[in-house]
């Protein structure tokens, strides 16, 4: 199983991942997207869908608390 980030910007299209966004755990995944989502949303990207394989696990925005 490998779990995946795909990012997509405002309009839904989507923005391409770094480096290193294939992982063999969810909590891998988790915590390498807590280093890197600020770089991600300042690149435009306002959605982060994780994907184990094909299925979708979740959807979160990429905002920060004001």
């Amino acid at each position: 199983m490998t779990w995946t980030w795909h990012f997509t910007d405002a309009s839904g299209e989507p923005v391409e991942a770094p480096e290193g966004g294939d992982h063999s755990n969810q909590g891998d995944a988790e915590s390498w997207l807590g280093e890197i989502w600020r770089d991600l949303a300042e690149e435009g990207a306002v959605m982060a869908i994780l994907k184990e394989d094909d299925r979708t696990e979740y959807e979160m925005p990429l905002t920060s608390p004001e």
